[in-house]
């Protein structure tokens, strides 16, 4: 569907323009129509479309879960409850290998980390001009199905999982152990404003890294499947081997999408871990 578009890059400009609604330079309040728009709605505009879907995918992950634990049986498990239990028992020793401390909640995050950004990274999968066309047929102007390429989405649960780190460390090491952890290494205390700046750029540093990781994995997956669609507006030989290239590159995608949900949930549980470490 890339010849529809003018230009190739009008074609990539729109499949990477989410779906955002906000109030308009005049006042009024709507969907933008390109990112000049988007952009002059400012902070309080909402990516609908990464809401819309992460949400959903969400709510798809709750659902089958409950539905596995409703179903489970005493006997061996098959479908859904067999998948179900491999995938509590990856987390379980995932968590046992790298959170060192006690704590009920890590487990049950780390699960939800883990499945929910794979639900997102997965829907990297769908040919990229199927549900854009779509909604486009509805009359909305865009719609970006990869919640994961939209950093508002990737920062909003690094910095949820920051939360949680800094109220870990300051519940376990108490405000002052959590500080003189900051303030009094690697160097000598007298040198503590240096040593508060280092460790404050470090554990500022934490989230950032988490939340560009995967979003900048994601994105470039998502720009090479847009790339290769174009190639299917050029000649039957050139859409040819773009149909090569988009297989291939499907099936090694499926590596990097769960790689990040790993990365990021492995990285989820070290954080932690870290901010139950006793201060010495």
């Amino acid at each position: 569907m890339a010849s529809e578009y003018h230009s190739s890059g009008e074609y990539i400009k729109h499949h990477l323009q989410n779906l955002t609604y906000g109030q308009h330079v005049d006042g009024s309040w709507g969907f933008a129509h390109g990112a000049a728009e988007a952009k002059a709605m400012g902070f309080w505009a909402i990516n609908v479309d990464s809401m819309l879907i992460s949400i959903g995918l969400g709510v798809l992950f709750l659902f089958l879960f409950r539905l596995a634990a409703k179903q489970a049986t005493t006997g061996v498990p098959t479908g859904l409850q067999n998948f179900v239990e491999w995938i509590i028992e990856f987390i379980d020793s995932s968590v046992r290998g790298s959170f060192s401390h006690q704590n009920p909640l890590v487990a049950p995050l780390a699960l939800t980390v883990f499945i929910w950004v794979f639900l997102m990274n997965m829907m990297d999968l769908i040919p990229v001009d199927w549900l854009p066309y779509a909604s486009t047929m509805t009359g909305l102007p865009h719609l970006k199905v990869v919640p994961s390429t939209d950093p508002n989405v990737t920062f909003g649960m690094s910095l949820s999982i920051f939360v949680l780190v800094l109220y870990y460390s300051v519940k376990m090491k108490g405000a002052g152990g959590f500080f003189s952890e900051l303030a009094f290494q690697p160097f000598p205390k007298f040198l503590f404003p240096v040593n508060l700046l280092l460790e404050g750029v470090g554990l500022i540093a934490k989230p950032i890294s988490l939340a560009l990781r995967l979003f900048g994995n994601m994105y470039a997956g998502e720009m090479i499947f847009i790339l290769i669609a174009l190639m299917f507006g050029g000649s039957w030989l050139l859409a040819l081997f773009g149909g090569v290239l988009q297989w291939a590159w499907a099936v090694f995608h499926i590596l990097i999408i769960t790689l990040q949900a790993f990365i990021f949930m492995t990285l989820t549980i070290v954080y932690l871990d870290m901010a139950h470490a006793e201060h010495h």
